[in-house]
């Protein structure tokens, strides 16, 4: 199925700004939002594509990869399965992370949901380097990170005897109701409960392995595969390994921010690498074939007769492979003619022979040799 440009869903150019954006995806959304259009089955998508547009575009980076790379370049920006995993909860707290203030968009005051049940655990967010060999091939890596787990003890429950009764407080809603009266009249603000927070049920006879709160923090071992081509910045989402919700509350998700080390002989270029090659006067002026080192092992590079220093030589395929792509970059070899700063009487004698051949001697007044000099040390 053909994805949509993201540009295209909010209705705005490509040089649009930030706030033409912001105004766009809000018109959008409030057009589409599923709770306007309880009987259009196709509003829902339509939301859901709007705010995984204003995801991307919102965000400075994502939106640099995206104009570049188009949806291959921000695939994995949403998690392991890219943005195919975008849900309807998703796109909601992208409308209210930005539009859900006091009132809502419909005009009238916003009233929260009841909150019942176990909460959603927290996100973790964790940091991993990685070698440019790994970002050429791609690489399976075991992180190991402390995270709150399911009591064993209780399993989850948070009760010695598995028994939760409703919050007194609360009489079991989850949330209470606040009434103020001012010269305006009264204002009813409706917050979560303190005492069971929001989950409507406590515990009276709390685990002694986890003090009632149904989960303990353990060591955790977590198989991560990283895709080939990833950059500086990246980050994968592991959809529900992240922390446990509390008295067996839903897991959240772990998020792996992705640094690639520096390479002490390659330097990276978008999807080429680039590195230097020094080279005897005898095999640049003559010609030959070496080996040099890749991301992948080795290969035979030619040097052609009369190689100057400063001369790119290119290696086909033997870059970095694109992020969600087939396509790979090349090898770039910038040539340095090695001057040899230790000489025996013979080789004088030798090159002093050779310093009288007219062929030995540097152009003089060829602007097309300088120029060519010039623009391979500025590339």
């Amino acid at each position: 199925m053909t994805r949509r440009d993201y540009y295209e869903i909010l209705g705005v150019s490509t040089d649009a700004s930030d706030e033409a954006i912001k105004r766009a995806y809000r018109k959008v959304a409030m057009e589409n939002h599923p709770d306007r259009n309880p009987n259009d089955p196709g509003a829902e998508e339509r939301f859901k594509e709007a705010s995984e547009a204003y995801s991307v575009l919102r965000d400075g980076d994502l939106r640099a990869r995206y104009d570049r790379f188009g949806h291959a370049g921000v695939g994995q920006a949403a998690g392991a399965g890219g943005f195919q995993d975008f849900d309807l909860a998703d796109a909601l707290r992208a409308f209210m992370r930005d539009f859900g203030g006091f009132e809502d968009f419909f005009g009238a005051p916003r009233r929260q949901r009841r909150r019942q049940g176990p909460l959603r655990g927290s996100d973790v967010q964790m940091r991993m380097h990685v070698t440019l060999e790994e970002v050429a091939s791609g690489v399976e890596k075991t992180i190991r990170v402390k995270l709150y787990q399911r009591c064993e003890r209780c399993d989850g429950n948070g009760s010695e005897s598995g028994e939760r009764t409703p919050c007194p407080t609360c009489d079991g809603q989850g949330e209470v109701r606040r009434a103020q009266r001012s010269i305006f009249g009264q204002f009813v603000s409706i917050e979560p409960c303190s005492d069971c927070h929001g989950e409507g049920q406590v515990v009276k006879d709390p685990c002694r392995d986890c003090s009632g709160n149904g989960r303990v923090r353990e060591d955790r071992r977590i198989k991560v595969r990283i895709p080939a081509g990833v950059e500086t910045g990246n980050y994968l989402t592991l959809r529900g390994e992240g922390n446990a919700g509390p008295r067996g509350g839903p897991l959240g998700d772990l998020i792996v921010v992705l640094e690639v080390r520096p390479h002490e002989r390659f330097h990276r270029d978008g999807d080429d690498v680039r590195m230097e090659l020094a080279l005897s006067f005898p095999m640049a002026a003559l010609g030959t074939e070496v080996e040099v080192p890749t991301l992948h092992g080795e290969a035979t590079l030619e040097i052609p007769a009369g190689t100057q220093t400063g001369t790119i030589l290119e290696l086909p395929g033997e870059g970095l492979p694109r992020l969600n792509s087939d396509r790979r970059g090349d090898q770039l070899v910038r040539v340095a003619v090695w001057v040899p700063t230790c000489l025996t009487s013979t080789e004088r004698e030798q090159l002093e022979a050779l310093s009288e051949s007219e062929n030995f001697a540097p152009p003089e007044g060829e602007k097309g040799f300088w120029r060519k000099v010039k623009e391979t040390f500025t590339t």
